[in-house]
């Protein structure tokens, strides 16, 4: 009996193609940026209000400690957000069909939610204009 010894041809290949685990890398890097430019809450960005608010505008302050907490400054009183539509609607019976905007200050660190929880609550109320507030351009700093 004779023994054969593989020809060439039927050599096995000893290195490994890393091609496709490559490629499967950087398809996994580019989800991971998309999802993290994503999930990320933009910065307020800082802006100058050319005109002075009225005084038909209720203005809505939200600070950075009551935003933890979830309570709002809603013209001279502070509620809770649950009670905000009460307090617009109060708002608007005492001053009658005067109120036109909704004007609200809030701190940047402030979430996007209490701000959209605010406006809903408005719009309950039956008011449907807003602005968001920050500093009077040749203001000093204290006043809006």
């Amino acid at each position: 009996m004779a023994l054969s010894s593989a020809s060439s041809d039927e050599d096995v290949m000893s290195t490994i193609n890393i091609t496709p685990f490559t490629d499967v890398l950087l398809v996994l890097l580019i989800i991971f940026i998309i999802l993290a430019s994503i999930t990320r809450e933009p910065v307020m960005p800082d802006a100058f209000n050319k005109e002075r608010v009225l005084p038909t505008e209720v203005v809505v302050i939200i600070t950075k400690e009551d935003a933890k907490n979830n309570i709002v400054e809603i013209g001279s009183n502070a509620v809770n957000i649950r009670d905000a539509k009460n307090q617009f609607v109060a708002l608007s019976r005492a001053v009658g069909s005067g109120i036109h905007r909704v004007i609200i200050k809030a701190d940047p660190t402030a979430t996007y939610g209490l701000i959209l929880q605010v406006m809903d609550a408005a719009q309950q109320a039956g008011l449907n204009t807003f602005g968001l507030a920050n500093h009077v351009q040749g203001t000093p700093q204290g006043s809006t």
